[in-house]
């Protein structure tokens, strides 16, 4: 009788349990296993080839059997893959298990592909810097690619000791706290370690990814987190705060108390890649709003009985945050349609019937001035 349970990895696998890997990951990797390849984590890509962490080290391996037409299929830090046994050389990556979750935003590109940022991971990290003004339309935009992802999100307030004044501080995580319902935020020093322990039990022993723009401090909290100075960290600029890209592949790093972080590289634009449900999930209390309007196709403009209109009127919403809403409904909207003409056309339509709504009101107002 075998000493393994079906409920716990194999003895052989179990050098990749710091790295992740669990009975779930064991059963779905079973059929390649009895073709004699090597389970592995990527912890690196890099122009076609890819750093894999498997049972008996880390091996650089070809991507070249699995590049697919869909970038969204392309092998990705933080996949969970089946490499060549050893003695290939070089050895290749032959299959991606499939994915838990995974982090995407859409290119820049005039086709909006999706591309890949991390995949199977349990918490999103995003890094907001105090150096520089809050920016609460991006950090929306941040945790609406989050909550899509599958992923929990985390909104850390990195350098913090540049905030000294404790009231100050207090409101500044108050408005994030708005903008971030249901979402915990924390204030992290990595210069002084405060508010490390309390980032570590919150993303516990599974796999995080840390996000933010350049200059967010991301890599000396990875440093921090990782008890090692393996990231490079160079200043801010003071004209902006934003920083050089210190980081420029996506790293997965073993953390000193369990679990991994992938660290990214210090994004510019973020660009929502079909993210209804997180776009809904940032802007809970107006879609809990909307559902109370007259009308079920409200665009919580001008209709008599909108609820979230009501709700502005009357100071319990922000003017700020339904403009923040309007704006990545409208985003989000625009990516899908790219790719599905019948919603395309929709939008189109609706548009040219507001923008005929609108030039009737201003004709009914010069009449009324007249």
């Amino acid at each position: 009788m075998s000493s393994s349970s079906p409920k716990s990895p194999s003895s052989s696998s179990r050098p990749l349990l710091p790295y992740g890997w669990d009975a779930d990951w064991e059963t779905a990797f079973a059929p390649y296993a009895a073709q004699g390849l090597v389970a592995g984590r990527v912890v690196r890509v890099d122009r076609g080839l890819c750093d894999v962490v498997t049972p008996g080290g880390t091996v650089r391996a070809d991507t070249e059997f699995v590049v697919p037409r869909d970038p969204m299929k392309v092998v990705c830090t933080g996949d969970w893959v089946a490499v060549d046994p050893e003695g290939g050389d070089p050895r290749f990556v032959r299959t991606l298990l499939p994915r838990r979750t995974a982090f995407v935003r859409s290119t820049s590109s005039k086709r909006s592909d999706g591309q890949i940022l991390a995949a199977n991971v349990d918490h999103a990290v995003v890094a907001v810097s105090l150096a520089v003004e809050l920016d609460l339309g991006r950090v929306e935009r941040f945790l609406a690619l989050a909550w899509e992802s599958g992923a929990q999100p985390v909104v850390v307030l990195s350098k913090a000791d540049l905030v000294p004044d404790p009231v100050t501080l207090a409101h500044l995580v108050q408005d994030v706290e708005t903008a971030a319902p249901g979402v915990p935020v924390l204030t992290v020093s990595a210069l002084h370690g405060d508010g490390l322990d309390v980032l570590r039990a919150l993303i516990g022993s599974g796999t995080a990814v840390l996000l933010g723009q350049s200059g967010a401090g991301k890599s000396t909290l990875a440093n921090a987190l990782v008890g090692a100075d393996v990231m490079d960290v160079r200043a801010a600029r003071d004209v902006d705060g934003k920083g050089r890209h210190t980081t420029t592949t996506r790293n997965l790093l073993p953390l000193s108390g369990g679990g991994v972080l992938i660290d990214t590289p210090g994004l510019r634009g973020v660009g929502l890649f079909d993210a209804e449900a997180g776009v809904g999930q940032v802007f809970s209390e107006i879609e809990e709003l909307a559902a109370r309007c007259r009308f079920h196709d409200c665009s919580h403009e001008s209709e008599p009985g909108c609820a979230v209109a009501a709700a502005v009127d009357s100071g319990e919403l922000s003017v700020r945050r339904l403009e923040s809403y309007r704006k990545l409904v409208r985003e989000n909207q625009w990516i899908v349609a790219k790719t599905d003409a019948r919603l395309r056309a929709e939008i189109r339509k609706d548009w040219k019937r507001k923008g005929a709504e609108g030039r009737a009101a201003m004709q009914a107002k010069r009449g009324h001035w007249a």
